[in-house]
């Protein structure tokens, strides 16, 4: 079954572009198509997508103050962001108003339609580079003496924090299972636990809420 998509972007080449390229697809289909925030948010109730395609800088609302406005009305559509900006501020700001994924716009065909098919399927998306970021600028910006202002009920483990780190570098269940010889069911075992023991929902606040902590 293929997956609706609601494509966001100003620039008419870039989504003319982008739907050519999704085109070639099998498992996605463009539904509509936007160039600005508020035009998404209306025509996410008129198109019903699966999974929202958005950028980040446009005019008359923004892609951070769209994920913001429709989440405010209640639609809980995944939102992935492609953009050309990958500064650590812009992805904090994207995640924090409710965005599931985040992918700069030069990837592949291949990389982009899993991401669509990662959140289609509920689940988050970050590429490893752009995890990398997140990290390195929440370090370089995070007050030291900040860092034990949090505690958790239940610590985490060593193996929960070796789990957590390969995490924080963008690899899949799969990927962690390989890199620490453990069975993939293990794996998410232990991811589960330790995001429960963080108290989020996903594993890209998992990291930021770990970063937050001190644990990485």
């Amino acid at each position: 079954m293929s997956i609706n998509v609601l494509l966001v972007d100003d620039q008419t080449l870039v989504r003319e572009g982008l739907s050519s390229l999704l085109s070639l697809s099998d498992n996605v289909t463009v539904v509509a198509q936007a160039s600005s925030g508020r035009e998404a948010v209306r025509l996410t109730t008129e198109s019903e997508p699966d999974v929202i395609l958005m950028d980040i800088r446009m005019p008359d609302l923004n892609g951070i103050e769209a994920v913001e406005l429709l989440r405010k009305k209640g639609f809980q559509t995944p939102v992935l962001m492609l953009t050309t900006f990958d500064d650590h501020e812009s992805i904090m700001k994207a995640i924090q108003a409710g965005a599931e994924g985040y992918l700069l716009k030069d990837v592949s065909l291949e990389v982009l339609v899993g991401a669509i098919e990662a959140l289609a399927d509920g689940k988050t998306w970050l590429q490893p580079a752009i995890t990398e970021r997140i990290v390195q600028g929440l370090k370089e910006s995070k007050a030291p003496e900040n860092d034990s202002e949090q505690t958790l009920v239940e610590p985490l483990t060593d193996k929960e924090i070796a789990v957590l780190r390969l995490i924080a570098a963008g690899l899949s269940n799969n990927e962690i299972a390989e890199s620490l010889f453990k069975s993939t069911g293990t794996v998410k075992n232990q991811v589960s636990s330790l995001m429960a023991k963080l108290g989020v929902r996903d594993r890209t606040r998992a990291v930021l809420k770990a970063i937050d902590l001190g644990l990485l």
